[in-house]
């Protein structure tokens, strides 16, 4: 599916990934923990990204369980030319995610805290620089 507000000021194909180890207590996405859908393969990806042209990123919503397959996609659609990112649901990721992605969001939902949009929120969405710098852009979302 193509969004325009998961990751700001770009046009985003946003990819559900199952097997979600989180369970996050009220997840809107529940059935992600179940090893469900096509599997994402280099191929599957570039038919999606050929398919939706026009994107300039690529957000994988969840992890997995493969976190090695995972880095391999980002590269994919890095080779693509276009920006990946990750909402990951954890409240800390290794660095190789932060190596690989040029956006990441970090933080279990909590409902009592609320989304991205809502200044309350225990979430985080940072832009990775080529420096390796992360800069927290979440208050992009507060209105």
């Amino acid at each position: 599916m193509v969004t325009f507000e998961e990751i700001p000021s770009e046009v985003t194909l946003s990819l559900s990934i199952s097997n979600c180890t989180n369970r996050c207590p009220g997840c809107h996405s529940a059935e992600l923990r179940q090893n469900i859908g096509t599997e994402l393969t280099n191929e599957v990806l570039d038919n999606l990204i050929k398919k939706n042209s026009g994107v300039s990123c690529v957000l994988f919503l969840g992890e997995g369980n493969d976190k090695e397959k995972l880095i391999k996609l980002a590269t994919e659609v890095k080779n693509h030319n276009l920006k990946v990112a990750l909402y990951s649901g954890r409240d800390e990721v290794e660095r190789e995610i932060w190596d690989n992605f040029d956006y990441v969001k970090i933080g279990r939902w909590d409902k009592s805290l609320g989304p991205l949009n809502k200044h309350s929120t225990n979430q985080r969405l940072f832009r990775i620089e080529r420096n390796g710098e992360r800069i927290d852009i979440t208050s992009r979302f507060w209105r």
